[in-house]
């Protein structure tokens, strides 16, 4: 009996500070889950903005003048991807936890050697690679349509990881507080979705009424469609440093409401 127990001896199992394993192997999960079904996650964003495009240069007209100094759907393109890359890094978080607690599989989470850190950071990052392949396939297609203009790749890229991250951040606190998908469809159509178009998407905020501006630039969907445009245009509404700033501290704050949330079981421990 002695020789059994010591050769099976329990013993708590050490990752050192981060589980690495487990963390890719969250992360994997995740990516492989959107790319799946890609055609929903990656070409229906891409499918909607293309919609956005045609609509409004066939009602508008791109010889209506011109917005920041640029033809009209130069100005529109931008703004019409960025909406894209923030509302499906919210509706990717948001799911992956509200089907994890409908299914009942998220357990698997829970009981994994994976600490709250790690599950909403491996989440996060998921959500901005699909973003950012959202973002980039968009590019693309775009680029063949109108005149894409490039100013600064870094802009388009770190306004597109912060948006993403911390949208990402916000839908995971959703995922959480809702009970069933009309919870988060209300989060989505009352909350996500106004924002992104109250945000500068389809005009410049120059041309709103002075409080209307004012509400604007408490708007972080704003500087995350301004600072991704300016990455293209090289001109913006408001200041991009003062919007990285702003962005990097949010998203600090929005990630540890999450992981605060996440570990203390919010909603998905008894």
């Amino acid at each position: 009996m002695v020789e059994i127990e010591n050769k099976y001896k329990i013993y708590e199992k050490k990752f050192g500070y981060v589980n690495w394993i487990g963390f890719w192997t969250l992360y994997k999960k995740e990516v492989l889950r959107f790319l799946i079904v890609f055609i929903q996650t990656i070409i229906s964003p891409l499918i909607t903005s293309l919609l956005f495009l045609l609509v409004l240069s066939l009602a508008i007209g791109n010889d209506r003048g011109e917005v920041l100094g640029y033809p009209f759907i130069t100005f529109l393109a931008p703004g019409l991807i960025a909406m894209q890359v923030i509302q499906q890094a919210f509706s990717h978080s948001a799911s992956s936890v509200m089907i994890g607690k409908i299914q009942g599989n998220i357990v698997d989470i829970l009981y994994a050697p994976l600490t709250a850190e790690e599950i909403t950071l491996a989440t996060n990052l998921a959500a901005c690679t699909r973003s950012i392949m959202i973002a980039l396939t968009s590019i693309v297609v775009f680029s063949f349509i109108i005149d894409l203009k490039f100013y600064n790749f870094f802009y388009i890229f770190i306004f597109t990881l912060l948006g993403a991250f911390i949208l990402s951040s916000i839908g995971i606190i959703i995922g959480l507080w809702a009970e069933k998908f009309d919870h988060m469809a209300s989060a989505t159509n009352f909350i996500i979705v106004p924002l992104s178009f109250l945000s500068g998407t389809f005009y410049s905020i120059d041309r709103l009424p002075d409080v209307l501006k004012s509400i604007s630039e408490i708007n972080p969907f704003f500087y995350i469609i301004d600072g991704f445009r300016y990455g293209f245009l090289g001109i913006s509404d408001g200041s991009i440093q003062f919007g990285l700033f702003y962005l990097t501290i949010l998203s600090c704050i929005t990630w540890f409401a999450a992981y605060l949330l996440f570990k203390k079981g919010y909603k998905i421990k008894s």
